[in-house]
């Protein structure tokens, strides 16, 4: 419901009359609505191994990683969720620069790469503005791509913010 109306329009009576049971039960366990959406979209979005790949093909790791997971199953309607309400909400905000930021930047620190919490940053505004214009605003003749073309034509620049080099 959430990735369907956006948090503002989903309501903690609509969630609960589709789910069979009293809204009381829904504030019970979650609290409030911002648990119940936080209960609904945490997902672990898990940044790959770039170490287990020679760094001429991390790029394209990290961007077939990201478009599969949203072309995936319905489950994904996590991921809409979440970038929707982000957008809107400081605290679901966190949980995106958690969920991606962060955890790139570890990858990138791991290989020693200078500057790692800027280029996951770099990275992070590549995929989620893929993200935005592909699976929410549907651009076209981007939301009609495959998933190989899209992977082709973003891959080269998360290259350049993997190997950009200070000064150039």
């Amino acid at each position: 419901m959430f990735a369907a109306r956006g948090y503002e329009q989903t309501t903690i009576r609509a969630v609960a009359a589709q789910a069979g049971v009293d809204a009381s039960m829904v504030m019970r366990y979650f609290q409030s609505k911002e648990g119940l959406f936080t209960a609904a979209v945490t997902t672990d979005l898990q940044v790959p191994d770039l170490g287990s790949v020679p760094a001429s093909q991390r790029g394209e790791l990290l961007v077939r990683y990201f478009v599969g997971r949203w072309e995936g199953p319905a489950a994904d309607d996590k991921l809409v969720a979440l970038l929707r309400t982000a957008v809107t909400s400081d605290a679901i905000a966190g949980q995106v620069q958690d969920i991606l930021g962060q955890r790139l930047a570890e990858r990138l620190a791991v290989l020693g790469e200078q500057q790692a919490p800027l280029r996951a940053a770099l990275i992070a505004a590549q995929l989620l503005g893929l993200a935005l214009c592909r699976y929410i605003l549907r651009f076209e003749p981007l939301a009609s791509l495959s998933a190989d073309e899209v992977v082709a034509a973003i891959t080269p620049s998360v290259d350049r913010y993997l190997t950009w080099a200070e000064g150039r």
